[in-house]
């Protein structure tokens, strides 16, 4: 197979470096993204046009883009728009970040509209103000119902991030394709990178299977 992984050995501590930007940029972009989520989810459910249109509109652009198309926009964009330098990192959690809030949007909203309705019914027969039944009653259980689903929007982000190699964010898969191109070994490096997003991705899906046993042995 001329597989030659001889040359790439002392290199592997280098490309692991690359796990802390990649966890990095996947963290903070799932949470701007559960939260701007949320937000839309609660827009699209609501009982104003206007921010449903504003929401609706906000998901059909971010789903129907490519991402990587969305990531070179806000990194060389920005700077073009507004004349101010924008790092890598943080135009990768931007973009990762924005794209994310049109999925878990529509993950929320279906969550939300799958409790029961007599629980929202009783709440506001109660005198329950609207925000603390979404914050205290709703949402809790519509999370319950859709962990796999956002765990699984959080195994597709950690996957994705592998684009911003592009706008030379030094994760991963920069990191592989840099020593690939010092030893003019592609393959090898490159094999050694999937290995780690595996174990990434394997560590998240077992994360999530634990996270659903207790919710279920809380119910």
């Amino acid at each position: 197979m001329n597989l030659d992984f001889s040359q790439i050995v002392p290199s592997i501590p280098y490309i692991l470096q690359g796990i802390a930007v990649t966890l990095k940029i996947v963290v903070f972009a799932a949470l701007l993204g559960f939260v701007f989520g949320v937000i839309l989810a609660l827009m699209k459910i609501g009982g104003m046009k206007v921010l449903t249109w504003f929401a609706d509109a906000y998901t059909s652009v971010f789903r129907g883009t490519p991402l990587v198309l969305q990531l070179v926009l806000i990194y060389f964009g920005i700077p073009q728009l507004t004349g101010f330098e924008i790092d890598a990192f943080p135009a990768a959690v931007i973009a990762f970040g924005l794209n994310s809030a049109a999925y878990v949007s529509e993950i929320i909203r279906a969550g939300i509209l799958a409790v029961d309705k007599g629980q929202r019914e009783a709440a506001l027969a109660l005198g329950v103000p609207y925000k603390l039944m979404m914050r205290d009653i709703i949402l809790p259980q519509a999370l319950k119902n859709i962990l796999p689903a956002l765990m699984n929007e959080l195994i597709t982000l950690t996957k994705e991030s592998a684009v911003v190699t592009v706008i030379g964010a030094m994760d991963v898969m920069r990191r592989a394709y840099i020593v690939g191109g010092q030893v003019y070994r592609y393959i090898e490096p490159l094999l050694i990178a999937g290995c780690i997003y595996y174990v990434l991705v394997m560590l998240l899906t077992l994360l999530g299977k634990a996270l659903e046993g207790r919710l279920r042995k809380s119910d």
